[in-house]
């Protein structure tokens, strides 16, 4: 393999960008397949998972790939987009081995596995020649929570089923990976590693990848999460996607995380659910951008510049009188995001705002809003009442989740590929 390093390992290959040969990006590293052998052979490495700008996941032969640098991998040009499906025989590195909890061959001594290592050999295969590992007990001189590098042949328990394996490798590797990305992933593990992903990742985290999810992933890991956790992370996700959450549970669990949650979270949750699914009412965000008539256009500018607004409520902001909290005051108007950036700082919002467009109602069809937004070529309109009170916004995501199927999540990931068998790939992995 031209340029290819003696040593890699594998978890600092998470999310690296994966090039063709003219130098154009196909996708990223999202795992290492491997293929475990009797002890004390090493596994054979035999492809990459690599994921495609349209998330379909695909494999690479190992075969294939040219060169492995820091920040890229570069291969031959020759890629089947039939999607990846692991075979039994077969073991994902970083969804399957990291957190592993092993032990030495000699003294029984347990280590949980943090990275895995690939070594080329002379016939241009990739074995697991290395293993990092840290220790849970100190002995002698050696201090707990040490980290060493160790040959394959001195572990064992690589191929036992584990029980609370944990994920804090895993989800280390995919750190820097934005939530619809990792989504991805998370819905490809197998239901008990998954399980162990959602328990070790952060509330905040978690919501956002929830958001990503399909509905019946959504449902299970909540399950899993027990109550006093599931509140906490319906609270850190949107309101409107906790409320199309908790739409789908039956009215006795809904109505217990509701009471879990802390009332300031839970109220815009509760007034969500009492509209119809598609109805501008039940497709809002109860948190948009408000600011009131004495607001500047410097003061608007920062509220919709924070990286964790959305980039569709991020494109206006609603001038209403206070309270400036859903359901404000009486709603004034909209100004634009180009609108702000063509007027001078000190500018007050009261002077630019947008009153001639009439405001979305509640009880609006999906139909009826789609056509709205598409006619005045808007990513996200407000919705009052009809008192003038601003009750939320609706954004075109929102409008395009629930024009497409139900299942639309989890058919973009699950899509069908093409199914021509791919005769080198076949004997890679065939030959374990």
């Amino acid at each position: 393999m031209s340029g290819a390093p003696t040593r890699v390992f594998i978890a600092r290959l998470a999310g690296i960008a994966v090039f063709d040969p003219a130098g154009d990006q196909v996708g990223r590293v999202r795992d290492v397949v491997v293929a475990l052998r009797l002890a004390p052979r090493p596994p054979r490495v035999l492809g990459l998972v690599v994921e495609l700008a349209t998330r379909r996941t695909v494999f690479l032969p190992i075969t294939r790939v040219t060169v492995i640098e820091a920040d890229a991998v570069i291969f031959d040009g020759r890629l089947n987009v039939r999607r990846f499906q692991k075979r039994e025989s077969e073991t994902l590195v970083l969804a399957e081995m990291l957190d592993r909890t092993v032990r030495f061959r000699e003294g029984g001594e347990d280590v949980s596995v943090v990275d895995v290592a690939m070594e080329p050999t002379r016939t241009r295969d990739w074995l697991v020649g290395k293993v990092a590992v840290r220790r849970r007990t100190g002995r002698g001189l050696r201090k707990r929570g040490e980290s060493l590098v160790v040959d394959w042949d001195e572990l064992e328990g690589f191929s036992a089923v584990e029980h609370g394996q944990g994920a804090a490798g895993l989800i280390a590797a995919f750190e820097r990976m934005k939530p619809a990305d990792l989504a991805n992933i998370v819905h490809e593990l197998p239901e008990k590693r998954r399980t162990e992903v959602a328990l070790a990742l952060d509330d905040e985290r978690l919501a956002d990848i929830l958001e990503e999810l399909p509905e019946d992933d959504q449902i299970e890991i909540l399950g899993k999460l027990g109550v006093e956790r599931a509140a906490d992370v319906l609270e850190a996700m949107g309101p409107d996607d906790a409320a199309d959450l908790l739409g789908e549970l039956p009215t006795e669990q809904r109505e217990r995380l509701l009471t879990l949650m802390e009332p300031q979270d839970a109220a815009p949750v509760r007034r969500l659910l009492t509209y119809p699914d598609h109805s501008a009412g039940g497709l809002m965000t109860t948190d948009p951008v408000i600011v009131a008539p004495d607001a500047t256009v410097a003061e608007a500018l920062a509220l919709i510049r924070r990286p964790d607004l959305n980039p569709a409520l991020a494109a206006q902001v609603y001038v209403c009188r206070p309270p400036t909290a859903t359901p404000t005051g009486r709603y004034l108007g909209t100004v634009h995001f180009q609108r702000l950036l063509r007027e001078p700082p000190p500018t007050l919002v009261s002077g630019i705002v947008d009153a001639e467009l009439d405001p979305l109602r509640p009880v609006m069809s999906l139909e009826a809003v789609a056509m709205f937004l598409a006619t005045y070529n808007l990513v996200a309109g407000a919705v009052v009442d009809e008192n003038g009170h601003l009750l939320g916004a609706v954004t075109i995501d929102d409008v395009l989740d629930h024009l497409l199927p139900e299942d639309w999540r989890e058919a973009a990931m699950d899509a069908a590929a093409d199914e021509t068998s791919d005769p080198e790939e076949e004997a890679l992995r065939g030959d374990t």
